[in-house]
């Protein structure tokens, strides 16, 4: 084996080890959100629409949530996605590189996002970073709450935005502000990935 291959070989075994802990870890995340609620299985896939086997699936780290899945319990369980993903942050103020905020990937899309600024205890505002391949599309059935204040500025790419039956194309260094009410989607549509920045308010 040739050293960029055994490069290759080590870099993806890293890969997939980050992956397995990160599905791991958000199982017995939200296991213990659940159970946290006072929650059987088909009590939380009634509130959630989620089958009790995805769910239970999901928790014992046998399949990777989607986006739609996580969208719905974080509807279910009326937290924002990065608080269902990684809880909240408890640090003092501080510096976060790119390489320590909370990460999550999409099995079914391929879309990724960094908690970049995470839910914390005292604080009302998160910041994202979220990259949507091209073509790819994101359907949210339910935000965290009713009213759910979000801002989205984009940076590389075409983005569709679908907040009820209105529709909202942005371009590069366009902004977009909304509330969010009921369901929503995000449309890849340009050659490349759409790339942006959003920030959302974590409780009413």
């Amino acid at each position: 084996m040739t050293p960029l291959a055994q490069a290759r070989y080590f870099l993806n075994m890293r890969i997939v080890t980050e992956y397995e802990n990160m599905d791991s870890a958000l199982a017995k995340r939200l296991s213990a959100l659940r159970k946290s609620r006072g929650m059987s299985l088909d009590q939380a896939a009634e509130l959630s629409g989620v089958s009790r086997a995805t769910l239970s699936r999901t928790e014992r780290a046998q399949t990777s949530p989607t986006a739609y899945i996580l969208g719905r319990l974080s509807a279910a369980y009326g937290i924002t996605l990065s608080a269902l993903i990684g809880g909240l942050d408890e640090r003092p103020p501080s510096v976060v590189s790119r390489n320590e905020a909370s990460f999550w990937e999409d099995p079914e899309t391929g879309f990724r996002r960094w908690s970049i600024s995470p839910p914390a205890r005292g604080y009302e505002i998160e910041l994202v970073w979220a990259e949507l391949p091209a073509g790819a599309r994101l359907e949210y059935p339910a935000p965290a709450y009713s009213g759910m204040e979000q801002h989205i500025v984009l940076f590389e790419g075409s983005l569709r935005y679908e907040l009820g039956d209105a529709v909202y194309n942005l371009e590069p260094n366009d902004t977009l502000r909304m509330k969010l009410y009921g369901k929503t989607a995000l449309e890849s549509c340009g050659q490349g990935a759409a790339k942006y920045l959003f920030a959302i308010r974590s409780s009413q």
